[in-house]
C-alpha cells in the first residue's frame, strides 16, 4: 500500500488532519508533541470509477455514486522542531518514522498561529513562509548525517577490487526508501570522485538532498486557511513547492456531520447539503466552512491527498477483473479491487500487484472497456479495466 505521511512542526493540525482523513480517534490537543507514538491508519485518494460508463453503478463499498476511494496508508508521526536532525525534541523519532514513507504531506500553519517551535502565538504574528524549506532541510541534514557515521563502511569496501559505488550506496541508502534505480539515477546527475575517500562533506550533502527529493516529495498543505491573514495562502503558493490550501477541522466537522446524518457529503466534494436538524451554532459553524469551501474548491484534506499521489507520485488507478464483459471477479462482484500503480506500468505489473504467482503465470491481458487482447508493452490509463490470463488464475 502507497504510504503518505504527516509532518510539520507541532500544533500545525497534522492529527486533526489525521483524524479528518481517517475517522480514528487520536489525541488532538493545543500543546507541543500532541503526537507521541506514529498514528498508522488507512485513508483513501479519490477518483473517478470506471462504473460511471455504465448504466448502473457497482455498489462497492469504496465507490459513492461513481466517486471511486482508493485506500492508502496515512502516517502521522511526532511534530517537528528546529534542530531535530540533532534529536531536539523527538527528532529521531519523527525522521526514523518517515523512512517508509513514499511521499510527505508537510502540514504548514498558513494562520501563523504557531512559532517555530509549535508554541502558539496571535494568528498572523509568524509567518508560515518561514517554515516551506524546514522539513526537506532536517530531512536533508539528518540523512546526510547517516551517510557521514556510516562512511567508513563505504571506505571499507572500496579496497576490494569487486567495489561498486553504486552497488555500496544503494546498501547504505535502502533504509531510507532508495532503490537501486534511484541510486544509480541520482550519481548519473552529479559530479563526484570515484574512490569514496576523495568523497567531501559537500558531496555527501548533495548526494542526502537529491536522494530525499527523489524518494521523499513533499507536498505542502496550508493548513488553517480559513483563519488565515490575507495573503498568507498565496504567499505560501508563491514557493517553489506544489501547495494545497485546507481546513483541516472543516474536513472534520464536515465528515462528523455526516455521520450524524446531519449532511450528505463525500471527502473531495465541493460542496454539502443539509439533510438532518443542526442547532444554529452547528448551522452557523458549517456555513462558514462552506464559504471556505466555495473559496478554494473544497475543505483540501482530499485534494492534499490527491495531489500527493496522483500528482507528486503520478500514480494511476487500474482495475482488475476475471470477467471483461460484466467486470466482475469470480463472486460476481463489480469492479472489486483497485489498484495504484506507476505511470508507464503495464499489463504484467498490474499482474504481479494483484499476487505474485499471478505475474509469474501471466499470459496475456484483455482492455475490458474495448473489449480487446492488448499486449504486455501496453502502458495502462488512469481508470482502465483490465482482465489478466495467468495460470495462476
Amino acid at each position: 500500500m502507497i504510504s503518505v505521511a504527516l509532518a510539520g512542526k507541532p500544533n500545525a493540525g497534522k492529527s486533526t488532519f489525521y483524524t479528518a482523513a481517517t475517522m480514528a480517534d487520536v489525541d488532538v490537543g493545543n500543546y507541543p508533541f500532541t503526537t507521541i507514538d506514529p498514528n498508522r491508519g488507512v485513508t483513501h485518494v479519490r477518483t473517478d470509477c470506471p462504473c460511471l460508463s455504465r448504466e448502473e453503478r457497482c455498489g462497492d463499498e469504496d465507490c459513492r455514486d461513481g466517486k471511486r476511494y482508493v485506500p492508502v496508508e496515512l502516517l502521522d508521526v511526532a511534530g517537528l522542531v528546529p534542530g531535530a536532525h540533532e534529536g531536539k525534541g523527538l527528532g529521531n523519532q519523527f525522521l526514523d518514522a518517515l523512512t517508509d514513507a513514499d511521499v510527505i504531506l508537510q502540514v504548514v500553519d498558513a494562520a501563523g498561529a504557531t512559532n517555530a517551535e509549535g508554541e502558539p502565538v496571535e494568528v498572523g504574528e509568524y509567518d508560515p513562509v518561514e517554515e516551506v524549506d524546514f522539513v526537506e532541510a532536517e530531512m536533508d541534514a539528518w540523512l546526510a548525517g547517516i551517510l557521514d557515521r556510516n562512511w567508513e563502511s563505504v571506505e571499507r569496501k572500496s579496497r576490494s577490487p569487486e567495489f561498486d559505488i553504486e552497488e555500496a550506496l544503494t546498501d547504505l541508502l535502502t533504509g531510507f526508501g532508495a532503490t537501486e534505480h534511484d541510486v544509480t539515477v541520482v550519481l548519473r546527475g552529479m559530479e563526484y570522485p570515484e574512490d569514496p575517500i576523495q568523497w567531501t562533506d559537500e558531496h555527501r550533502e548533495e548526494l542526502a538532498a537529491v536522494v530525499r527529493a527523489r524518494t521523499k516529495p513533499i507536498v505542502l498543505v496550508a493548513n488553517k486557511a480559513d483563519i488565515a491573514p490575507e495573503g498568507n495562502v498565496e504567499r505560501l503558493r508563491e514557493t517553489d513547492k506544489p501547495v494545497v490550501p485546507a481546513t483541516a477541522d472543516g474536513e472534520l466537522a464536515l465528515r462528523r456531520a455526516a455521520e450524524a446524518g446531519a449532511i450528505e457529503y463525500d471527502p473531495g466534494d465541493a460542496d454539502f447539503r443539509i439533510t438532518g436538524d443542526l442547532t444554529d451554532e452547528q448551522a452557523a459553524g458549517l456555513e462558514r466552512v462552506r464559504e471556505v469551501m466555495a473559496e478554494f474548491g473544497g475543505t483540501g484534506v482530499q485534494a492534499a491527498l490527491n495531489e500527493a499521489v496522483y500528482g507528486l507520485l503520478d500514480l494511476i488507478t487500474a482495475f482488475p477483473v476475471q470477467n471483461e464483459t460484466h467486470w466482475t471477479d469470480g463472486q460476481g462482484n463489480v469492479l472489486p479491487d483497485a489498484f495504484l500503480l506507476p505511470r508507464g506500468s503495464g499489463p504484467r505489473d498490474l499482474a504481479y500487484a494483484v499476487h505474485s504467482d499471478i505475474g509469474d503465470g501471466y499470459l496475456h491481458a484483455v482492455d475490458a472497456r474495448a473489449d480487446r487482447r492488448i499486449g504486455e508493452d501496453t502502458e495502462l490509463e488512469e481508470g482502465d479495466v483490465i482482465k489478466v490470463v495467468s495460470t495462476a488464475s
